[in-house]
């Protein structure tokens, strides 16, 4: 229904000086969406306190709103060329005036988890890139064919808008951060299993990937209104960093069912693990947060363990932040499991303590496109012992390893789809479905075997995958692969430069 609109949207943005690349496509595209939402979520409130015989008070005045200045009608529904904005003037408008009134709306808000803050922290983050008028009218215009009315239209739109980060997230090298694979996060939703009442809650919600995905498995079957409501206004709570992210976590929640979605826009790792109570806590975790990143020693003053590694302080924040009893399931790169500096030991062992790390996912290589790192998923729950976070840690007591340890046993599962990832195949739900299968029951095969906590090395605490059914995999490659790999990358770059000059 609203495919070719979408890629007519893309041809505009491609033309566009002020776009270069698929983040800027994706920004601007998320903006004018919200706003197209927002008209049509006031006109369907205002529809409905009209029929119960009320009056609707609008959010965005009547100068302001989308049928005003970006899609003016005349009385037959055809757009109205007279009135409508363009060139310099639209520019102007939306620069000057536009932004700077919708950006005052944080400041009028009554708390971060209404509309109106949402409405304010998105356009005080982002700005717009159009330098062409006439470019924004043909956008204005495509965007305008889009309807929210329905829950069928906002599925499809919902779709459309996953495959722009999808795409986004290929585009560099950093794609990791905005775009983790569904069916990943599908399977690791399956093995969870959140249920309506739980608190879910991901510190590093990039896109919103798993609460997006969350949101969609919770929905399933009839639901009561109360459970609905349950679904719409206390389930859901991210946190992210970066302002772009952010704003496209805000606007695929809404595409997918969520009016006013709680996205707080804050660096998660300056919050003191100490000031974390237990009303603050959470039910479920999900996150695939950050890793390679560094923190400035300021932040890492809010850890017991001190490390510049942004994953491993998330991995303590996720620790602390869950309730006793509560399940997460953390994206992770591997060497965690086995590196040899004091921070990862020391974690590792926290880990081990204070949680029950009952599976780890070992995910193949380019299961991120774009990431050039193997990563992990710890399944964990939040054990009964101790809250090692909060004091001196089981394994510095002096006590037996086994004693008080809330992980007794870990099973692991190494992922193999049979070929290898990329951009044009990439991973699926059937790829993972002997995983979920699986770990129902913890069933020993071929890919997946149980390690007793007795048996983990007390001096290194190396929890590395090491298959006990397979054979070792030499991870050299011979120099001549090496080569040829770089051969071929070379004239890829060729080809594209050529292309390129051509263009020019």
């Amino acid at each position: 229904m609203f495919e070719q609109t979408f890629k007519n949207i893309d041809d505009v943005l491609w033309k566009e000086a002020g776009c270069t690349t698929e983040l800027d496509y994706t920004e601007q595209t998320s903006w004018l969406l919200f706003l197209k939402y927002l008209d049509d979520l006031e006109q369907e409130r205002a529809l409905e306190a009209e029929l119960a015989g009320k009056q609707y008070e609008f959010i965005i005045d009547e100068a302001h709103r989308w049928s005003s200045w970006a899609a003016p009608k005349k009385a037959d529904g055809t757009l109205d060329h007279d009135h409508a904005l363009i060139g310099d003037d639209l520019i102007d408008y939306v620069n000057r005036k536009l932004f700077p009134y919708l950006q005052s709306f944080k400041q009028r808000a009554t708390s971060p988890d209404t509309i109106e803050y949402k409405i304010g922290e998105i356009f005080g983050e982002i700005k717009n890139r159009f330098q062409s008028g006439y470019s924004l009218r043909d956008a204005l215009e495509y965007i305008d064919e889009l309807r929210f009315r329905s829950q069928q239209e906002k599925h499809e739109l919902s779709h459309l808008y996953e495959a722009k980060i999808k795409n986004m997230g290929n585009a560099g090298r950093n794609g990791g951060e905005y775009y983790t694979p569904r069916p990943l996060i599908r399977a690791i939703i399956q093995v969870v299993k959140p249920k309506i009442g739980d608190r879910i809650y991901d510190g590093a919600c990039g896109s919103a990937g798993f609460l997006c995905e969350s949101y969609d498995y919770l929905r399933r079957g009839k639901l009561t209104t109360k459970e609905l409501e349950i679904l719409q206004k206390h389930t859901f709570t991210g946190k992210e960093k970066k302002s772009l992210a952010y704003v496209i976590a805000i606007m695929n929640m809404i595409l997918h069912g969520i009016d006013a979605p709680n996205i707080i826009h804050t660096n998660t790792l300056t919050e003191n693990l100490s000031d974390i109570q237990d009303k603050n806590r959470f039910d479920v975790i999900l996150a695939n947060p950050p890793f390679g990143g560094k923190e400035r020693k300021e932040v890492q003053q809010n850890f017991p363990i001190k490390t510049g590694e942004t994953a491993f302080l998330f991995l303590q924040h996720f620790i602390k932040i869950l309730k006793m009893g509560g399940k997460a399931a953390v994206v992770i790169k591997n060497t965690f499991l086995s590196n040899s500096d004091n921070a990862s030991r020391a974690l590792r062992q926290e880990l081990l303590s204070s949680c029950n790390l009952h599976t780890i996912l070992d995910c193949p290589s380019k299961t991120f496109t774009g990431a050039g790192v193997k990563t992990v998923v710890l399944f964990f729950e939040k054990g009964k012992p101790f809250d090692a976070v909060q004091g001196t840690p089981l394994f510095s007591q002096g006590k037996p390893l086994t004693q008080g340890m809330a992980t007794q046993k870990i099973w692991y599962y190494q992922l193999d789809p049979g070929r290898s990832l990329g951009i044009t195949n990439a991973l699926n739900d059937e790829d993972l479905r002997e995983f979920v299968d699986l770990q129902a029951t913890f069933a020993e095969s071929e890919k997946s075997w149980l390690v007793d906590i007795a048996d983990v090395d007390r001096a290194t605490f190396d929890l590395s995958v090491k298959n006990p059914n397979k054979a070792e995999e030499s991870l050299l490659r011979e120099p001549q692969e090496i080569l040829d790999e770089i051969a071929a990358l070379d004239a890829e770059s060729a080809e594209i430069l050529a292309g390129i000059g051509g263009m020019l």
